[in-house]
C-alpha cells in the first residue's frame, strides 16, 4: 500500500527544461514520513540549494500529521538530501553555470519503505517555450482522441 505513493511536481516539466536526474534519499522526522505516506506533500514551489557541502530541499510543504502532538513538524522546513560525494560535486559544478537550478520532480516511497526524491538539473523556459509545450501537449491529446474513435 505505502509503496505506491508518488507525489509529482507537475509544474516542473512545464516551467523548466529538465536535463539530468538524480535520485536522493531525504531525511524526514517521524511525523513527516507519516504525512508523506498519506500523500500529504506538495513539491510545487520547492527547490534545492547548497548550504556548505550539503544539499537541502527548501520550500517543500509536508502537511502536519493529524495525530501528531507537540512533537509535530514544521510544514516548510529545510530537509537534507542524501547523495554521495561524487553526485554532489557533479551537481554543484553543473549548477554553477548561469541559469541552471535544481528542482525536485518526484517524491516517492521505495519498496523498502524509505522516502526518496528525484531531483533534476533544470533550465528555466521562456514564455514562447511554454506555449510550444502546450501546443505539443494539445496535439498529442488530439491524436490520442482520434485513435480511440
Amino acid at each position: 500500500m505505502a509503496a505506491g505513493i508518488a507525489i509529482k511536481n507537475k509544474r516542473a516539466g512545464f516551467e523548466y527544461f529538465l536535463t539530468e536526474e538524480f535520485t536522493a534519499g531525504i531525511i524526514l522526522t517521524g511525523t513527516e514520513i507519516k504525512s508523506v505516506r498519506e500523500g500529504k506533500a506538495n513539491l510545487t514551489d520547492a527547490f534545492c540549494a547548497f548550504e556548505g557541502n550539503e544539499l537541502y530541499v527548501k520550500n517543500m510543504h509536508i502537511s502536519e500529521y493529524k495525530f501528531g502532538t507537540y512533537s509535530n513538524h514544521e510544514p516548510k522546513r529545510d530537509r537534507k538530501l542524501l547523495l554521495n560525494r561524487r553526485e554532489l560535486r557533479k551537481i554543484l559544478t553543473k549548477t554553477s553555470e548561469k541559469g541552471l537550478t535544481i528542482i525536485p520532480t518526484l517524491l516517492f516511497i521505495n519498496e523498502k519503505g524509505l522516502a526518496k526524491i528525484n531531483i533534476a538539473i533544470a533550465k528555466g523556459k521562456k514564455l514562447y517555450d511554454k506555449r510550444e509545450t502546450l501546443k505539443t501537449k494539445d496535439t498529442r491529446r488530439e491524436i490520442e482522441r482520434h485513435r480511440e474513435d
